[in-house]
C-alpha cells in the first residue's frame, strides 16, 4: 500500500485534515454550520515546452487535489518542502509523408514513415537555489528511406545540467552549466529544433543577471552533434562553437527589445561557393509586443566574417504581425508573415552572401520544412480560428522567391536544390497550408498538417516539381 501523509490546513477559518499520497487525497468536509472552505489558489503546472521549467513544489500544498502518480511528481526530501525530486516523461509519435523530397530534383524517392521520440527526466531541487536536471531521449525513425542526424538518436543524454540561482533585491543571478537546450525568441535562428525528431542541445555554461526590466545573458557553448551508431555516443567539440552575450529590456513602448552578439565557429564548412573554416560575427536585434488586439514580432540579423578565403557578408529579417477579433465567434486571428534572407549574388568573386540560419527550429515556415532560411523572400498571410477553446485551425498561403538568382533554392540543413544556383528566375513557388491543433487533455495534444507546394519555373527547370506533405502527430507528457 502507498504511504499516506497527513497534514492540517486552515481554509476559510476551519482546519481541514488532508491525506495525500500516490493514490490520491481526501479532505474531510466541514461540519454543518461551519464556514465554507476557501478555494485553493494553487494550480498544477502545465506540461512545459522546457520540462525543467515546471515547478512541482506546489504539490507540497495539501489543498491541491491529488492525481494518480503525484507521489512521483513530488518526492519531498526535507521537512521544509523546498527540496524535492520530480520524475516525468514524454512521448511523441508522428507519421509523415513527403511525396517529393528536394522537390523531386534529387534522387530521393517519396517517403512515408513514423518518427518517435521518447524521453524521461528527473528534476532535483535542493532548497530554493539549486536545481539538478537530467533527461534521457530515445528517438527512432521507422521506414524512413533517407536518414539525417536530426532523424534518429538511440538512447542518449538529452540534457544534464546544474543550475544555481540567487535572488537579488530586484531580480536574480543564475548560472546553468552542463548539457542544456537553448532557444531565443521565436526560434528563427537559435532554437531547440523541435520540428525534427532529435532536439538540439548545447554543452556549455549559461549565466544571466536580472534586474527590474533588464536581463543580461552570457553563454559559452559547443552544440551537441547527434550520432545513432550506439547508445550514449552524442558528442561536442571545439570544431563547432557558439559563444555570445545578450541584452533584454522589457516595457519599451508596447513591447520588449532584445539583442545579442554571437561568435559562430565551424571548421571545414562547405558552401556552394566557399569551403574552409567558417567564422561569423552575428548581430541580432528584435522588437516584439502587443497593443490591444494587435501583436507583432520583428527581428533582424547581420553576419560578417569569413569561410576559408571568402569574406562573408549576409543578413536576414523576419516579421510576424496579426490582429485577433476577440469579441467575435471563434476569435479569428488574421496574420501576415514576411521573411527575407540574403544569398550569394556572384560565384567566384571572393565574397559569400549566403545567410547561415545557424540553429533554426525546422518548422518556422511549416511543419513540412520544405525550404530553409537562406536566399529567400517569403510572404505568408494566414487566418486562425478556434471553434472550441481546445481546438484551433490555421489556413495559410505562402509565396516564395529567391533573394538572388545567383544562389540556389535551399531546403533544411542549408542543402541546395541541385541545378538551381545561377539558373532560372527568382520565383520559387507557392504553398497552401492547413493545420489543426487539438488539446485532448492537459497531458495529450494532437495535430494534423497538410501542405501543398506548387513549384515555380526555377524548380521545374532543375528537374523538380510540386511537393506534398502530410503530418499527423500525437504527444503525451507527464
Amino acid at each position: 500500500m502507498p504511504r499516506t501523509s497527513l497534514a492540517l490546513r486552515r481554509c476559510g477559518g476551519v482546519l481541514a485534515l488532508v491525506a495525500g499520497g500516490v493514490a490520491g487525497a481526501q479532505t474531510l468536509a466541514p461540519a454543518a454550520g461551519d464556514a465554507p472552505l476557501a478555494p485553493c489558489d494553487v494550480k498544477r503546472p502545465p506540461v512545459n515546452f522546457n520540462r525543467w521549467n515546471e515547478n512541482w513544489g506546489v504539490l507540497a500544498d495539501p489543498c491541491l487535489p491529488r492525481q494518480p502518480f503525484d507521489g512521483l511528481k513530488y518526492i519531498p526530501l526535507g521537512a521544509d518542502g523546498l527540496s524535492y525530486l520530480s520524475l516525468g516523461g514524454g512521448l511523441r509519435e508522428r507519421y509523415e509523408h513527403i511525396a517529393t523530397p528536394l522537390f523531386g530534383a534529387g534522387s530521393a524517392p517519396a517517403d512515408g514513415y513514423v518518427i518517435q521520440r521518447a524521453n524521461v527526466h528527473a528534476d532535483l531541487r535542493l532548497g530554493s537555489y539549486v536545481q539538478v536536471f537530467g533527461q534521457l531521449v530515445d528517438a527512432r525513425a521507422f521506414q524512413k528511406r533517407s536518414m539525417a542526424p536530426p532523424d534518429q538518436d538511440k538512447l542518449d543524454v538529452e540534457q544534464l545540467f546544474v543550475t544555481v540561482a540567487v535572488p537579488t533585491a530586484e531580480g536574480a543571478i543564475k548560472v546553468r552549466a552542463g548539457r542544456q537546450e537553448m532557444a531565443f525568441d521565436l526560434q528563427r535562428f537559435i532554437a531547440v529544433r523541435d520540428g525534427p525528431n532529435v532536439r538540439q542541445a548545447f554543452d556549455g555554461v549559461w549565466a544571466d543577471w536580472e534586474h527590474g526590466p533588464w536581463r543580461l545573458i552570457g553563454y559559452v557553448t559547443q552544440p551537441v552533434q547527434n550520432r545513432s551508431v550506439d547508445s550514449f555516443d552524442d558528442y561536442s567539440n571545439g570544431h563547432l562553437t557558439l559563444n555570445g552575450i545578450r541584452v533584454e529590456r522589457q516595457g519599451v513602448g508596447p513591447g520588449d527589445v532584445s539583442g545579442y552578439y554571437s561568435r559562430y565557429r565551424r571548421d571545414s564548412a562547405r558552401f556552394l561557393d566557399a569551403q574552409g573554416d567558417e567564422r561569423r560575427d552575428v548581430y541580432d536585434l528584435r522588437y516584439s509586443g502587443k497593443r490591444g488586439n494587435a501583436d507583432f514580432d520583428v527581428e533582424g540579423m547581420l553576419q560578417h566574417g569569413e569561410v576559408g578565403a571568402r569574406r562573408v557578408s549576409a543578413w536576414a529579417i523576419g516579421s510576424i504581425a496579426g490582429y485577433t477579433f476577440a469579441g467575435t465567434s471563434w476569435t479569428p486571428r488574421v496574420g501576415v508573415q514576411f521573411d527575407m534572407a540574403s544569398g550569394d549574388r556572384h560565384a567566384g568573386d571572393g565574397k559569400l552572401g549566403t545567410f547561415n540560419p545557424l540553429f533554426a527550429n525546422g518548422y518556422y515556415f511549416s511543419l513540412a520544412g520544405l525550404t530553409g532560411y537562406s536566399n529567400l523572400v517569403h510572404l505568408k498571410p494566414s487566418v486562425t480560428v478556434k471553434p472550441l477553446k481546445v481546438l484551433s485551425v490555421t489556413t495559410a498561403l505562402g509565396l516564395q522567391w529567391r533573394q538572388t538568382t545567383g544562389d540556389a533554392v535551399y531546403v533544411q540543413s542549408m542543402a541546395g536544390v541541385p541545378r538551381t544556383a545561377g539558373q532560372g528566375g527568382r520565383w520559387t513557388g507557392a504553398y497552401a497550408q492547413l493545420r489543426t491543433d487539438w488539446i485532448v487533455s492537459p497531458n495529450v495534444t494532437a495535430s494534423l498538417e497538410a501542405v501543398h507546394f506548387q513549384a515555380g519555373d526555377s524548380l521545374r527547370a532543375a528537374g523538380g516539381g510540386s511537393a506534398n506533405y502530410l503530418g499527423m502527430e500525437l504527444k503525451f507528457g507527464w
